[in-house]
């Protein structure tokens, strides 16, 4: 069983690496940032597998960690692109 894990986890490793050609040469940051989802989801993948075929001790924490990466990476990209509100001193002179 823990040869079937780890080819799955090279498998997912593989499909991984394809994703990184998508951040490296994306046409636009939209998809650089669903390959960058893509790279987390794949990491935290391989390294449950590798954890569970291996039974080595740590291995989640670091999945762990590298799923919060992944979920605050994709919240400052939304919240770094949205435009900036006028505040009101803007409103109320007209500028």
């Amino acid at each position: 069983m823990s040869d079937f894990l780890l080819a799955a986890a090279g498998f997912v490793l593989f499909t991984v690496a394809i994703g990184l050609k998508r951040i490296l040469g994306g046409p636009g940051n939209a998809d650089r940032m669903m390959a960058a989802q893509l790279l987390g989801t794949g990491g935290v993948a391989s390294l449950l597998l590798v954890a569970a075929a291996t039974r080595a001790r740590g291995v989640e924490d670091v999945a762990l960690g590298l799923a919060l990466l992944a979920a605050f990476a994709s919240v400052a990209f939304v919240g770094g692109g949205a435009p900036a509100e006028p505040d009101d001193t803007q409103r109320t002179t007209g500028r």
